[in-house]
């Protein structure tokens, strides 16, 4: 499949030997408009937000809502949950034209997730996972066409290694490891955990967590040896942090205004991006204001007079 790179395919992406750099799936803020910005500053691979297959099978509506794309947002990965192989499968093969994989969500901790068999419980069932990615292998006419999973780990770590040695039997393309178990939130990644997955398998491993500045990716090369990282907080609060700045530059907030205007993107989700960027680079009372405001043009003001236009903040 083509991608962006011209003929690249993604896992030629990865056996280029540089560590991959990743946008992850995140629930109403991976889509298209947030995509196209990250990409201008380095990040090498984008994650759509969560879909649940069975919904986007059964209405034209959340296939509408939920998945938008253009020519200029590849490699693209869509990200499913799912807990039956048919569905995921389906699913993947109505996106597979217009993306170059789909990742199956087995790390989602939420209550919801888990109670309707969605997301971390599944990585209790590695019987069901390895059929699922099976499934999509069988189904998708497209031989680089990838299927992934994404997930948490266990306590007992053996399990964990199980889980990816099934997965991997049955083809998975890649695997990306959220170093904390489903109970666990904010408590410290277990990058031992994660260096233990990669080296209990031959396929390309994705370390994600707490990866906040450029220098964390190679720090977490250089502790666990993964093909690439995820970020997700820390490109909410700077999409330029794959490219070296330590805080989001004044071009990278107007390059926002542009993408979002442009891509006619919702006030409320155009605003969050906006309060999670100049959190790190305003100061209490200047966050008060710019959060009670209510339009765009409201913000576009308020940042030309307090910040100008296009130059580094701070």
């Amino acid at each position: 499949m083509e991608t962006s790179n011209g003929n690249t395919t993604v896992m030629d992406m990865f056996e280029k030997g540089k560590v991959m750099k990743i946008c992850a799936p995140m629930v109403r803020y991976s889509k298209l408009a947030f995509r196209s910005l990250v990409r201008k500053y380095s990040c090498d691979i984008c994650f759509t937000p969560m879909i649940v297959a069975a919904d986007f099978l059964r209405s034209v509506k959340a296939r509408d809502s939920e998945f938008t794309t253009n020519e200029s947002d590849r490699p693209l990965i869509v990200q499913f949950a799912a807990h039956d192989a048919q569905s995921l499968a389906d699913a993947a093969c109505v996106v597979a034209p217009f993306s170059d994989g789909v990742d199956l969500n087995c790390g989602c901790p939420q209550r919801w997730a888990m109670s309707a068999g969605y997301g971390a419980c599944l990585i209790n069932k590695p019987e069901l996972v390895k059929d699922m990615v099976r499934h999509v292998r069988n189904q998708v006419d497209n031989p680089n066409y990838t299927a992934s999973i994404k997930i948490r780990i266990h306590k007992d770590l053996r399990q964990t290694v199980d889980l990816c040695q099934k997965a991997e039997s049955a083809g998975v393309s890649w695997i990306t490891v959220h170093g904390r178990t489903a109970e666990e939130r904010h408590q410290p990644v277990h990058y031992e955990a994660i260096k233990t997955i990669k080296d209990s398998v031959s396929i390309p491993v994705i370390a994600n967590g707490d990866i906040k500045y450029l220098r964390d990716v190679e720090t977490i090369h250089q502790l666990t040896g993964v093909d690439g990282v995820m970020a997700a907080r820390g490109l909410l609060s700077n999409p330029a942090m794959f490219t070296g700045y330590e805080d989001t530059p004044l071009e990278c907030v107007w390059d926002w205004v542009d993408i979002a205007i442009e891509q006619g993107t919702q006030f409320t989700c155009f605003h969050h991006h906006l309060i999670y960027m100049l959190e790190r680079v305003s100061s209490q009372p200047e966050r008060k204001v710019f959060n009670s405001l209510s339009s765009t043009s409201a913000v576009i003001d308020y940042l030309e007079n307090t910040y100008g236009t296009v130059k580094t903040i701070g």
